[in-house]
């Protein structure tokens, strides 16, 4: 069903029912036609009628039908003044009988374009009805709508408002003095007034006069060149939130970035007790003053392994730290990429032997030259095949590949251990996230592949993590650090790939 009050055909005059509009006014013009030739032509006393196509076209109240009337009535005249001139009209009537025809036809064609004025004017005043019913409509909805809409002009000076004003906001300031005079610093208001007016939109947020612990948040749109609209809504509550958060957010950052510079200030601390305990313990186990029962030996070794992991754990601690509190700095040169790796994995060597694990790298023939931090490209190594060397059983084998491409320099470190499951691999390479059983989680703090990323990342790399539960691990760091060879480098013989089975 379609409702009269917003359809937009709804104020047009309905069309008659019955044949077509022009063949009503057809019939008319020849009814006309035949009345004045029966009445001695078109100057008789039914002449008159030939106007009827014009009068009905009138009450049609229809533009083309009253522009085919006039036609239509125009011809009919015609043809009654030719018949009459050839002599086929009738003989003109008795006067007392002219004189009743002519008032008879004048009275058809008076009455025709009475009731047609009179439906005009109830049509005009049902539309008038319809839109005033419409306007008050209207006006209800948007004086019952929970936010106040406000029609101003772009200095602010209000033109109309409907709704309920905000808590603070006193309507009858604001119609009088204007929108920047309700709130208690007016220059933004003003600024978002002539951003509005300028660019179509705009926000403001501000604390009413007698209200300062209220919020109230204006949206500006220009409707017309100098007419702008506003919604004015109470956001208190959202504003105490945001703060809120702004707060806890601020409180966060705080205090992380205490702790960061705690643990990166405590770097000398840390590490030079545990040097002096690595040191004394290693004079110990060789024996330097002398002999000594080998089960102190035994103890200075233990002290000797313990005190270097609890290094390498606090190292690792304090490079998140510096890395978090941005005070970590890279110390790039060129040098040949082959020679870290290789370093690194000679370290690696006997902890792989000793889990039965067959550790290989598998480098360029040619020089590797990169651009980079010499010392993170080893930690990266270490920190891999480290955690490689926790997920992988004896018997497995872990392969670490460096080659360059197009200014990249690309290390693939892959094992043949258990794997990762999805859910963990979604969290690993978050700082303090560890895969795998409790034992396993027990060996590390969970920083290494944090590490490695953040080192790449520092570089202008990335590390990728791929694993399938059963089948192993890949963990690929790609590093824009590749420097162009040098002339001399053209002679040498192209790059053939080299296992390093001494590591072995």
């Amino acid at each position: 069903m379609t409702d009269d009050r917003t359809d937009p055909t709804a104020d047009r005059a309905p069309t008659p029912p019955g044949p077509h509009p022009l063949w009503r006014l057809g019939l008319a013009a020849l009814a006309g036609t035949v009345g004045a030739l029966l009445a001695g032509g078109v100057g008789g006393p039914l002449g008159v009628l030939c106007l009827a196509p014009l009068a009905i076209a009138l009450v049609m109240d229809q533009g083309r039908q009253i522009a085919a009337g006039a036609g239509l009535s125009i011809a009919a005249a015609a043809v009654a003044a030719v018949g009459q001139l050839l002599g086929v009209a009738l003989p003109p009537p008795p006067p007392p009988v002219a004189l009743g025809l002519g008032l008879l036809g004048l009275a058809v064609i008076v009455m025709t374009l009475g009731s047609g004025l009179i439906l005009g004017r109830r049509q005009v005043l049902a539309q008038e009805v319809r839109r005033d019913e419409e306007t008050a409509r209207l006006t209800r909805l948007l004086a019952g709508q929970p936010h106040l809409l406000v029609a101003l002009y772009p200095h602010g000076k209000v033109r109309a408002l409907y709704g309920r004003a905000p808590e603070g906001v006193d309507p009858d300031v604001l119609i009088q003095q204007g929108l920047t005079a309700v709130a208690a610093q007016g220059e933004p208001v003003a600024e978002a007034l002539r951003a509005a007016a300028a660019e179509g939109r705009a926000e403001v947020a501000f604390a009413p006069v007698t209200a300062q612990d209220r919020w109230i948040a204006v949206t500006l749109r220009r409707a017309e060149d100098d007419l702008l609209l506003a919604v004015l809504r109470d956001a208190t509550t959202d504003h105490a939130r945001e703060a809120s958060l702004d707060q806890a957010r601020i409180d966060a950052e705080t205090l992380a970035a205490g702790k960061s510079r705690f643990l990166a200030n405590m770097s000398h601390e840390l590490r030079t007790p545990l040097n002096a305990i690595m040191g004394f313990s290693d004079i110990m186990r060789s024996r330097l003053f002398g002999p000594m029962p080998d089960k102190y030996g035994e103890y200075s070794g233990l002290i000797h392994e313990a005190g270097s992991h609890l290094l390498d754990l606090i190292n690792d601690v304090l490079d998140m730290s510096k890395i978090e509190a941005d005070r970590f700095e890279l110390s790039r040169e060129p040098f040949d990429a082959r020679e870290a790796v290789s370093a690194a994995l000679r370290l690696m060597r006997l902890q792989a032997d000793g889990a039965g694990v067959q550790l290989r790298g598998i480098l360029p023939a040619g020089a590797l030259e990169i651009d980079a931090d010499r010392r993170a490209l080893k930690q990266i190594v270490l920190n891999l095949v480290s955690n490689a060397l926790k997920f992988t059983p004896k018997g497995g084998a872990i392969t670490v590949t460096a080659h360059g491409f197009e200014g990249v320099f690309e290390l693939v470190v892959a094992d043949t251990g258990v794997g990762i499951s999805p859910e963990d691999l979604e969290r690993l390479g978050r700082p303090y996230e560890q895969a795998g059983d409790n034992d396993r989680r027990a060996m590390g703090t969970g920083l290494g592949l944090s590490l490695v990323r953040s080192f790449a990342e520092l570089h202008g790399g990335e590390m990728t993590l791929e694993s399938t539960l059963g089948e192993g691990t890949t963990v690929t760091i790609r590093l824009p650090v590749l420097l162009p060879p040098v002339a001399a480098a053209a002679a040498t013989p192209s790059p053939n790939v080299v296992e390093l089975h001494p590591l072995r």
